[in-house]
């Protein structure tokens, strides 16, 4: 059965991969895959409470699929009353090489805060209005999802594994920044460097919202930054509600959505706002893009799965048995994160590696609190996510929103997401051995 699942795993994978040669959109290769492992599992292994199991594993998957609905929904909005443009104006880079590096310390600073998913929607709906050239906005989008996952490896609360790892109390809110945010910076400062070297010369275009968004940034500039100032607000009061309330993170976007809803149709009523101008929240829901949400869902449950399978699991009792190393364990993770989702991998290792006995007390202290084993897998993790398009939520995202194709990623941006993952693990070994280097 195991052997089955991979193997329809993989040629899933592979039929994703192709999607621009097939000409089939990918979301369904993952909605049939996911079907056919489910599937397989039940009749193969007939686990006598398969409806309970995948019910949970639905739900969890739900979670993101709903947070990413109401997050790509808030940025929409904030898109049809021309919000960003009131940003992109005050970016005053003179040519993109600077423009590439503005945008991508912003976004490794902002996924720290907010989730990486939700940086790159916004940052990636900000490029449009700067780089007219569909090519050259993949370049700049490939280095957003770059700076969004190294980002998002330092804070607690910038990724879903992070978040996993602190609230299983196996890193650090203090440790983890002092620890990760230097290896961070660097895996995202050499692509940068390399990737500049990539642009063509030319100033920035600061191009303006057409149609009726053009109108309605026209007609309401004030109401275009009271729903600027509002959406972000809402997608800030996530992280913070999630701290606070420990519920999951969709639910305050629901919340975040909710409001803005309410919002706007008190201003709308207000201001005798035309509906042609697509001010309404049930307008920016018809033009999110569902496809991308539906491969989400898809390629989530396929490698929910493999691990329901126990594929997940085996594999990092393998790596613990023949490995025994943590650079390497963590180092492999990494690049698995980037064909199967981080999530169900973090989560695999956190059953794996707690309450592990082993002979050696030097290995052991690897995985205690804050202990390296945990620092790398943070890292390696989420950063890992980059070296491939479907390999973290950030990528599918700006995979979605600019239609970037699969083998270009994999020809310009892979390269420059492994040489800053290799060079950020560096960081972390010089930090390790050198203490008194760290920040």
């Amino acid at each position: 059965m195991i052997a089955t699942m991979i193997t329809i795993f993989v040629l899933g994978y592979l039929l994703i991969a192709f999607e621009h040669p097939l000409r089939v959109n990918k979301a369904t290769f993952a909605l049939i895959m996911s079907g056919v492992l489910w599937t397989v599992y039940a009749l193969f292994a007939a686990p006598p409470h398969i409806h309970e199991e995948i019910v949970m594993q639905l739900g969890d998957t739900c979670e993101i699929v709903v947070f990413l609905i109401g997050a790509m929904t808030i940025v929409e909005h904030i898109d049809n009353y021309g919000g960003f443009n009131a940003i992109t104006e005050r970016i005053h880079a003179k040519d993109k090489r600077r423009l590439m590096w503005v945008l991508s310390l912003v976004t490794f600073f902002m996924s720290a805060v907010l989730d990486n998913m939700t940086t790159t929607i916004i940052m990636v709906m900000m490029l449009r209005r700067l780089i007219p050239t569909q090519k050259e906005r993949w370049l700049f989008a490939g280095i957003i999802v770059i700076a969004a996952n190294s980002g998002g490896a330092w804070s607690p609360i910038g990724d879903v594994t992070t978040i996993m790892l602190w609230m299983s109390e196996k890193v650090s809110t203090g440790s983890l920044v002092v620890n990760l945010l230097v290896p961070s910076l660097v895996s995202v400062i050499i692509p940068v460097m390399i990737a500049t070297h990539y642009v063509t010369d030319g100033e920035v275009m600061h191009k303006s919202n057409s149609g009726a968004n053009a109108q309605m940034a026209v007609a309401h500039p004030h109401i275009s930054k009271i729903m600027l100032g509002l959406g972000v607000t809402g997608l800030l009061f996530v992280p913070v509600f999630k701290t606070a309330t420990g519920l999951p993170p969709f639910m305050g976007m629901m919340m975040s959505l909710g409001m803005i809803w309410l919002v706007t149709e008190v201003l709308i009523s207000r201001y005798h706002i035309d509906p042609k101008l697509g001010g309404r929240v049930t307008q920016a829901v018809r033009h999110i893009d569902m496809p991308s949400i539906l491969f989400f869902l898809g390629i989530l449950m396929a490698v929910s799965a493999l691990q329901q399978a126990g594929v997940l699991t085996d594999v990092a009792d393998s790596m613990n048995n023949n490995i025994h190393e943590p650079y390497m364990m963590t180092s492999i993770i990494g690049v698995l994160s980037s064909i199967v989702d981080n999530v169900p991998l973090v989560s695999a290792c956190i059953k794996m590696f707690t309450g592990m006995v082993d002979a050696d007390p030097v290995y052991m202290s690897f995985f205690v609190e804050d202990g390296l084993f945990w620092h790398l897998l943070t890292f390696c993790a989420g950063v890992g996510g980059s070296l491939l398009i479907i390999g973290s939520a950030a990528g599918v995202v700006a995979m979605g929103i600019e239609k970037i194709p699969f083998f270009w990623y994999l020809k310009r941006i892979t390269l420059l997401a492994f040489l800053g993952y290799v060079a950020g693990i560096v960081i972390i070994w010089l930090e390790d051995i050198c203490p008194y280097i760290t920040i």
